[in-house]
Parts: C-alpha cells; structure tokens; sequence
C-alpha cells in the first residue's frame, strides 16, 4: 500500500503490458529505463489500445532533455516527472489524474451505454407488434442491457429489482442477476410501507452508499439485507406501473446513470401504452366484425356459434399451415364474415326444407357476391371479401361464384371451405340432420358423392386430417 493504493508492480515493460491486460489498473507510473521495452514503447502500446487508453500514464524519469520529454507526450502520457521527484507531488497528481479518469470513464460508460440504448430502442420500435406486446418480456430486455453479464463489464450493476403492477392490480417483485452466465430472473416477495414510494418528487434517483444514511432508502436497503443483498450504490425509477432498482455498479453512479434507466423505462411505458390503446382499437373491430357477422345468420337455426366455430377451425388450420400469427389472428375474425351475403337472400329460401329451384339455387349462390360488396374495398378487410367471395369455390373448379381452380383460389379462401363445410355437416338444418365428428370427418377425406376430396386442397385437407381431433373439441365447447 502506498498513499492507501493498491500497488501492482511490473519488473519490465512487457510484463507491465500482460498485467494491464489481466488487472484492473487504474493508473501507470512507468519509468523510461526499463527492460525488453523501454517506457515510450509501453505508453505507446497502453495508449493505442481502445480499451485500455484511458488508463492515465505518469513518466518517471532521470532524463531531463527536451527531445524527451515531447517524445513521452507524443507516446500519449498525461504527465512527465523528472527524478529525484517529491513524494507529495506524485501522490497529489495521481489523486488529480484517478479523479480525472473517472469523470472520462463516467462519460465513456454514458456514451456507450447511449449507442446500446439508441440500437436497443431502434430493435423495440422495428419490431413493435402491438398485439403481441408482452411488457414482461420488455422488462427482460430492458435489464438484460443493463446489468453486469461478464466479468469486464465491472461498470455495470450486479444486480436488479423490478416491482411491477400487474393485470391483477396487484405488485410483483423479480430479481435478476447473472449466475454462472445464465440471466435469471426469480420471484420474491417484498412489503414496503406505500410512503416510500412517494417520498420524492423526482423519478431521477440515483445513492453512492453515504447518500442512504439517514434517507428512507435505508429502510429499504436493511429490508434487502434480509435476502443477502447489500447495498453499495443504486439507481432507481419509481412510478406506480414499475419501479426499478438497479444496484452494485461497480464504480460511483450519477445523475446520467439515472438519466439513462429514466429513457428506456419511459420508452418502454410509452410502448405499452400504445400497445393497450392498438388493442382496444382491435376489440373494437372484432366486436363490430362479429355484430355484422350475427346479422347475417339472423335466418339460421344456429344461435351464433357457427360463426365462432368456423373462425377458429380456419385459425388452427392457418397455424398448421405454419402462417404468421398476424395471418391466424386475421382469418380467426374476418371469416366471420363468410356468409355475410345471405343478408340478401330471401328467408323462405334459406329455411326451406326441400330442394331449391333452379331459381333459387341462382339467388342462393349470388351471397357470395353480395357478401363482398358488404364488405367492400378497405384494406382491413381485404381478407374478409376474399373469405365471403371465394368459400365456395373448389380445388377441382367445380364451384362458384367464378369456377377457378386450384392455387388461382386463395388460401383463406382455401382454408375456410373446409371449415365451413365441416361444420356445416356437423350442424342441424332443416333440410339434413346433424352429424356426429366420425363420419364428417369420412365425409371430408373419402367423399360421399356430394362433397368430395378433391374439392379441397390437398396441403389443407391434410392439415385437417393431422388436426381433426381438434375440430371436434371446438365444436363440443361451442356447441348451441
């Protein structure tokens, strides 16, 4: 120990330059004279590596020529001390020149901790899917930027507490840390008096450990006590939604560490907000797809579950089809809207018993058309006319209201004609009887003269057959 530092001394230049690499040093004192690198070349080395440049460097030597000293300046030290030096001069430029590099390394952990956030904030936004938001998810992100992941990141904090106020209206406490390189997060319960969580104003909090003494932290860091964790500094953001604590960074935290934990949280609740206000936005659609849809089975025996039954049939067939979630969600709502076109058909022919004339066999087959002038040319409903214009058509061509044939129909249009006529066969009519989920299924994958296999794509009557066990698990539940 000399002036209370630690000191670790190096017998030559290149043993000096492995153990900068391998210790954490704070500062250099480096004589000129030294073995296999003389001084120069060692401060040349320090100073042209990005990671350790900041390292302040203080040239001691006997020379006293001019030439000398630029060339130590020119080699990248901080200062230049000829011998015999004065003890008290040297201790008293190493405390300025330590103070100095911690400012540089507080401005360097900021600057970087900037370009993470901005890059990380930039990946939020690029893949922001309101409807798939998980907030949990973006806290687990948020403190995976944050926190200490390996041993050279000792700026950064060893550990952080999230509070977060949950769907239930009641408060959660996680831990996360780092053990043996695994980001684990663990649940544990913590009572805090609601005072605590009011007693500043500000929500730019940041404590060294002679800050706490006395405040009402204290409090809170002898209850973390009890869960063996100590308290040496902390930054923390309080709000009723989430309050954060990071703490144990290793080296004096400031105002930019609060700054910083300030943006990103911010930046995630303003995402979350969002993402609630796109939803209800949503729902809302969902609800008024699902009225017009009810409309439209006014003249059914069904009491509105066939609607139910046929979106979600078509959403499990999409996901065995391996569709994005987006293209599942919108077929599961929007086929709703399949038969919105009967509005249009007379009631005496949809509840006729017997067989429909050729007359009416033509107007029961304009719903198709009907429907998709209903629903008509915005583009958040693009799939809905597509499901309501082409339900009917068939792989083979032999369907209506256009003939086309094979991949020429689209795929939700492809989908839902499965869908529809499983439930169809599996429903009560007045012109046939109900069938139980054994012999539609023969029905689909065998033909009985009327409906056939190779009116339905093979890729999704395939998909039907690998799931269909699961179809009559949602007609079961929605039932009547």
């Amino acid at each position: 120990m000399t002036g209370g530092y630690d000191v670790v001394t190096a017998s030559n230049g290149k043993d000096a330059l492995i153990k900068i690499k391998t210790q954490k040093i704070d500062l250099v004192l480096l004589d000129i004279m030294i073995p296999e690198m003389n001084g120069f070349e060692v401060c040349k080395e320090i100073k042209g590596n990005k990671k350790y440049g900041n390292i302040p460097v203080i040239m001691i030597t006997a020379l006293s020529a001019k030439q000398d000293r630029i060339k130590g300046i020119e080699a990248g030290a901080e200062e230049f001390l000829s011998k015999p030096f004065d003890q008290t001069e040297v201790l008293a430029r190493i405390k300025m020149l330590l103070k100095v590099k911690e400012l540089n390394d507080q401005l360097n952990y900021a600057y970087d901790n900037i370009n993470s956030l901005t890059a990380f904030g930039e990946d939020i936004i690029n893949k922001f899917t309101p409807l798939e938001f998980d907030f949990m998810v973006k806290v687990d992100n948020i403190v995976s930027q944050i926190i200490r992941q390996k041993s050279d990141m000792a700026g950064r904090p060893e550990a952080v507490l999230v509070r977060i106020l949950n769907e239930k209206k009641q408060y959660e406490w996680f831990r996360y840390e780092f053990v043996f390189d695994k980001f684990e997060r663990t649940p544990f319960q913590m009572i805090l008096d609601p005072r605590f969580f009011k007693t500043e104003a500000s929500r730019l909090l940041y404590f060294n450990e002679a800050m706490m003494e006395g405040h009402m932290f204290e409090s809170f860091t002898e209850k973390l006590r009890g869960f063996n964790i100590t308290v040496r500094n902390m930054v923390c953001y309080l709000s009723d939604p989430i309050c954060i604590f990071v703490l144990n960074y290793g080296r004096e935290v400031s105002s930019y560490d609060a700054a910083i934990l300030n943006n990103i949280v911010m930046q995630t609740l303003f995402l979350r907000s969002l993402a609630s206000q796109i939803k209800e936005t949503e729902d809302a659609f969902e609800y008024t797809v699902q009225s017009l849809a009810r409309a439209s089975e006014v003249n059914s025996e069904d009491t509105g579950k066939h609607i139910v039954r046929v979106g979600l049939y078509c959403a499990m067939l999409a996901k065995k089809l391996n569709k994005a979630e987006r293209f599942c969600r919108d077929i599961r709502v929007q086929a709703a809207l399949h038969d919105v076109g009967t509005i249009h058909i007379a009631s005496s022919i949809l509840k006729k018993s017997g067989g429909l004339t050729a007359e009416e066999w033509k107007e029961m087959k304009s719903h198709t058309i009907a429907g998709a002038k209903i629903i008509g040319d915005h583009n958040r409903l693009r799939m809905a006319k597509s499901i309501a214009l082409t339900h009917h058509e068939k792989w083979d061509g032999s369907g209506y209201p256009r003939g086309i044939r094979g991949e020429n129909i689209p795929l939700e249009g492809r989908i839902i004609a499965i869908a529809d006529q499983y439930d169809a066969l599996r429903n009560f009519r007045v012109y046939k009887a109900a069938l139980d989920h054994k012999t539609t299924f023969d029905i689909l994958t065998n033909g009985d003269g009327r409906t056939m296999p190779q009116h339905f794509d093979p890729l999704v009557l395939g998909a039907f057959v690998d799931i269909s066990c699961k179809f009559d698990e949602v007609y079961e539940a929605f039932k009547g």
